[in-house]
C-alpha cells in the first residue's frame, strides 16, 4: 500500500500557480501526474518527474486525489463534464477562485457525480507555494480534509474552516477587503504627504505602525459585534465622525482625491442619524452589514 506522504495526486489546470502546486508535490515526492490544455506548459514539470495525461480523464484516474487550479468555476465544469471524465470515488479539490455560491453548487455537482469535494483558496503567490508562507484554506467535510492532510501540507500551511463549503471563498474576498481597505488607507496619506514633499518611503514605517496599533483594536472590537452592545471605551462615533470631517476638508484643501473618506463618513453619518452616535466605532458593522439597495 503507497505510504500517504508518497500518495499519487493529479494537478489539473498549469498557469503559474498550477505549476507551482505540481511541483511542491513532487518536490515532497508524490507521484504527480498533470493535465493543462496546452501541453507545453507541463514541460519542465515532466523534466522533474511528473506525468502528462493525455485527456482529463486519464488524468483523473491516475490518482483519487485531484487539485483542480483553472481560470474559473465555468472553465472547471467544462473540463469536468468531459465525456470522459469520471469522478465517482475521486477527492476533487478545486483552488480556482470564484464565489461562495459558485463553491456550494460546485460541491453539490461533484456529489451528484460520486466525488468528495473540497473548495479552497490560496492566500499567497506562486513562488511561495511549498513554504509555510503559503496559507491555503479549505471548506467541505472535515474527513475529507483529514484524509489527503499529507498532501495538502505539501502545497504550504493547510487551513481548515469548516463543513460549509462556501467558507473558503467568504474568507478569500474577507481577506482581500482587509488588503484593499489597508493599501488604499496608505495611498491616501501618501498622496496627502506628497502635497508637502513628503515621499512615499519616509512615510511608510509611520503608516506601518499605525497599521499595527489598529490591528490590536480587533480581537477587542470582535468581542463588541458578538455581543452587539458598542459601548464608547476609546471614542464614541460622533467624534470619529469630526475626525473624519478634518480628513475630507484637508483633502480638499491641498488638492487630494477625497472620495474614500467621503464615503466612509457617509456611513457613519447614517449611524449616527440611526442613534448610534454615542456608541464605539465597530457600530458601523450594521451599515457594512446592510445590502447596498436597502
Amino acid at each position: 500500500m503507497t505510504d500517504e506522504t508518497r500518495a499519487p495526486v493529479t494537478v489539473i489546470g498549469l498557469g503559474l500557480m498550477g505549476q507551482a502546486l505540481a511541483a511542491a508535490l513532487l518536490r515532497a515526492g508524490h507521484p504527480t501526474t498533470v493535465w493543462n490544455r496546452t501541453t507545453a506548459k507541463a514541460d519542465r514539470l515532466v523534466s522533474e518527474g511528473a506525468h502528462l495525461a493525455p485527456t482529463v480523464g486519464d488524468a483523473l484516474r491516475a490518482s483519487s486525489l485531484t487539485i483542480i487550479c483553472v481560470t474559473d468555476y465555468q472553465a472547471m465544469h467544462e473540463l469536468l463534464g468531459a465525456n470522459d471524465a469520471e469522478l465517482d470515488g475521486t477527492t476533487l479539490i478545486n483552488l480556482t477562485s470564484g464565489d461562495s455560491t459558485q463553491a456550494r453548487k460546485a460541491a453539490e455537482w461533484a456529489k451528484q457525480r460520486g466525488a468528495h469535494y473540497l473548495d479552497g483558496a490560496i492566500m499567497a503567490i506562486p513562488p511561495a507555494i511549498g513554504t509555510a508562507d503559503a496559507v491555503i484554506l479549505y471548506s467541505g467535510p472535515q474527513q475529507d480534509f483529514e484524509n489527503h492532510k499529507s498532501a495538502l501540507d505539501a502545497l504550504g500551511t493547510a487551513t481548515y474552516l469548516g463543513a460549509d463549503h462556501g467558507l473558503a471563498s467568504l474568507y478569500d474576498v474577507a481577506g482581500l477587503a482587509m488588503m484593499w481597505s489597508v493599501l488604499n488607507a496608505w495611498l491616501q496619506g501618501t498622496a496627502l504627504l506628497g502635497t508637502a514633499e513628503i515621499d512615499a518611503a519616509t512615510y511608510a514605517p509611520f503608516a506601518q505602525q499605525i497599521a499595527v496599533g489598529v490591528a490590536e483594536w480587533l480581537p477587542g472590537y470582535a468581542r463588541q459585534i458578538d455581543s452587539g452592545a458598542f459601548p464608547a471605551e476609546v471614542s464614541a462615533l460622533e467624534t470619529d465622525v469630526r475626525a473624519m470631517g478634518h480628513l475630507i476638508e484637508e483633502s480638499e484643501a491641498v488638492g487630494v482625491n477625497a472620495e474614500l473618506p467621503k464615503l466612509i463618513k457617509a456611513m457613519a453619518d447614517r449611524a449616527i442619524a440611526a442613534g448610534h452616535g454615542g456608541e464605539q466605532y465597530p457600530v458601523l458593522i450594521e451599515e457594512f452589514g446592510r445590502r447596498s439597495e436597502d
